[in-house]
């Protein structure tokens, strides 16, 4: 009951803290899910993959309501998501392909640069000034690529680099943010099945596991997330969001260096 109570738990910080800054949950569901998986005991081999895979799967069913709710109020560049969306497939399982052949220390390190340079963009607020249209079927397919292949390493919903292109190719800010919204399904969705793909029959993975997708804390995670969204949403009306957003980025760097050091 206890590790339920923590998925629970993680599922209830993700959840707030989607609704209250608007970004993705998995830079600070992966830390904490490493620092539960460790205390349960499940092997250290597998706890960041089993972390990594589990936030994708828990991300895909939590970006539905964002989806929906974009949509609904016509801020999504519909033409952008569709032509990234190629790209972001093929992304998505190349990312989680090669994080099933590389260390556990090496992907901690991998994951903890790609949380640091999110978190850096949290920090400093940085917009980029918008100079240009956006690029031909072919380039931006190779742009959901490289956002694919860099969200499913730390099973971010891919906004921390869709949003700046899409202001870097003159989309207004609330459909580069709709937009996000719309292509972080498909990141969640092709990451997941690549993690459970690429954990399927690997040896020492815990009951109730599907690949490197461990389905209880799938189920706590969701559950909980769903139920504090509105409540954050709710209160980044009245809290100070630019200040938060700082001590969140402050929070993402301590997790991250923490879990790295942990997992070396």
């Amino acid at each position: 009951m206890e590790w339920w109570l923590g998925y629970a738990a993680v599922g209830a910080a993700v959840g707030f803290f989607a609704g209250l800054l608007g970004i993705g949950g998995g830079a600070i569901m992966v830390p904490l899910l490493v620092m539960l998986f460790e205390a349960q005991g499940l092997p250290k081999a597998h706890v960041l993959h089993l972390a990594v895979g589990t936030g994708m799967v828990s991300i895909l069913f939590t970006s539905l309501s964002s989806m929906r709710a974009h949509a609904a109020r016509g801020v999504v560049r519909w033409d952008l998501a569709l032509a990234l969306t190629p790209g972001i497939l093929v992304g998505g399982l190349l990312g989680s392909a090669i994080t099933a052949w590389i260390s556990t220390q090496v992907f901690a390190s991998l994951f903890t640069a790609v949380v640091f340079f999110a978190a850096t963009n949290i920090l400093v607020d940085r917009k980029p000034r918008p100079s240009r249209a956006l690029p031909g079927a072919l380039g931006s397919m190779l742009v959901g690529v490289v956002i694919s292949f860099f969200s499913t390493l730390a099973a971010l919903g891919g906004a921390f680099l869709t949003i700046p292109f899409a202001l870097y190719c003159n989309v207004p800010m609330l459909q580069a943010i709709g937009t996000a919204a719309i292509v972080g399904f498909p990141i969640a969705l092709a990451g997941g099945i690549g993690f459970i793909v690429s954990g399927w029959g690997q040896g020492g993975l815990p009951p109730h596991s599907l690949g490197y997708v461990y389905l209880p804390a799938v189920l706590g995670i969701t559950l909980a997330s769903v139920l504090t969204a509105p409540l954050g949403a709710a209160a980044a009306h009245r809290l100070p969001t630019r200040r938060l957003k700082q001590v969140f980025a402050l929070l993402l760097y301590g997790l991250a260096a923490r879990m790295l050091v942990s997992l070396w």
